[in-house]
């Protein structure tokens, strides 16, 4: 298949391609990087250079949500970043042919916040910054129904991988003996292995039957603290700390509250419904796989 990919330099992206082009199919990606084209990969840096239908698109682009104190001006960056890019994206797409599968990129941050409550697909969406991003990104992707595109939203969780992204940085302060955690640590993580991302986006693409809303997150949401424990048991730490909330919120200001002193408990409802097996279904199983 023909499949153009947004973000596609990314953490996600450019484990996606990799795959993509395994599989045989001919990939273009958008990028503001200048890279030269690679064999089955064509590289492009506006949408208005994609010259002809793809039959799969997949839309991962958008600022990073926890790069930056949220200022007014990086709120709205992430929001062009992500709901202005889709709407250019979908207006270029009904223009030249719409794709016969669209995956947009969204998160789970579209059911606020909770300590109590668990959400699956059908949840409805929370409050806050993030949450009203996600609404607003996911009604921008699924104009392409009106064209008969098969429109997956991909509810994502954080992503964790060796190299890249949120593990590095929330085991930085093992690799000093220190198990660290955010305020109180009893706040959920929903969290998704990248291979089992790039496995599960696959997997949305070539089943049918899946459209709308799917939680790309592991079976087994934890606390925190939880994460703390399990990167322990792999790691020799001497100190145990929890990075308190207030300073938190001093250094980060409203990010601190959305993104990490509070979380929700997310379940894969869609994926496991449909078969999907995962790689990494534990947290056990996933910091194994990361520390080695």
């Amino acid at each position: 298949m023909h499949v153009f990919v947004t973000g596609g330099t990314g953490l996600i992206g450019r484990s996606l391609v990799k795959r993509l082009v395994m599989r045989g199919d001919e990939v273009t990606v958008l990028t503001r990087q200048s890279l030269t084209n690679e064999h089955s990969v064509t590289y492009i840096t506006d949408i208005d250079q994609l010259e002809r239908v793809a039959d799969v698109v997949v839309n991962l682009a958008g600022e990073g949500l926890a790069e930056k104190r949220w200022t007014e001006r990086y709120k709205q960056k992430i929001r062009a970043s992500r709901v202005g890019l889709t709407e250019t994206l979908v207006s270029h797409l009904t223009k030249m042919g719409a794709p016969k599968v669209f995956l947009s990129g969204s998160a789970i941050g579209y059911y606020g916040a909770s300590e109590s409550e668990q959400f699956s697909e059908q949840a409805p969406s929370g409050v806050g910054f993030g949450a009203n991003l996600c609404v607003d990104w996911e009604q921008s992707a699924r104009l392409l129904d009106q064209q008969g595109t098969r429109c997956v939203l991909l509810r994502t969780g954080v992503v964790l991988d060796k190299h890249v992204g949120a593990y590095p940085q929330m085991t930085q302060s093992f690799k000093f003996g220190v198990a660290s955690w955010m305020g109180r640590g009893n706040h959920w993580l929903s969290w998704i292995h990248l291979e089992d991302m790039v496995n599960g986006i696959l997997h949305c693409m070539d089943t049918d039957s899946i459209s709308g809303p799917v939680n790309m997150t592991s079976p087994q949401a934890i606390s925190h603290k939880s994460f703390s424990d399990a990167v322990s048991a792999q790691k020799r730490c001497f100190i145990e700390m929890g990075i308190p909330a207030g300073l938190m919120r001093l250094l980060l200001g409203e990010m601190a509250d959305e993104l990490l002193l509070t979380g929700q408990h997310v379940v894969p409802t869609v994926l496991t419904n449909t078969g999907f097996a995962f790689t990494c279904p534990t947290i056990e199983a996933a910091i194994t796989a990361l520390e080695t």
